[in-house]
């Protein structure tokens, strides 16, 4: 299944539109990853673990959205827009959603 950002895919004709798919991924933080990222944050340096989390969260959602497209019949989805969200108390939650248009390519 091809998924993009753009609006088209070039060198292809959209034969049908299937409609708007979503997906979501909501990971929890455990206290040691909180632990050792407070560590990053005093000494520098990026979190590889928090950047795995954020990694496996953004393809949670983007699986999801393609499960859901070709449920609806679709062979591609154009338009894929993520977002990143943290919630929870303490904001110890992170969301990814990906949404786009599930559609027909010829």
């Amino acid at each position: 299944m091809i998924v993009t950002t753009t609006p088209s895919v070039e060198g292809r004709k959209i034969s049908r539109y299937c409609g708007i798919v979503t997906g979501e991924a909501i990971l929890g933080a455990n206290v040691f990853k909180d632990l050792f990222a407070g560590i990053r944050d005093i000494v520098g340096g990026r979190s590889a673990t928090y950047e795995r989390e954020l990694q496996r969260a953004r393809d949670i959602a983007l699986a999801e959205l393609e499960e859901r497209a070709r449920a609806a019949g679709a062979n591609a989805v154009v338009g894929i827009d993520l977002d990143y969200e943290v919630l929870g108390q303490g904001n110890g939650m992170l969301m990814v959603s990906a949404s786009g248009t599930a559609v027909v390519l010829e």
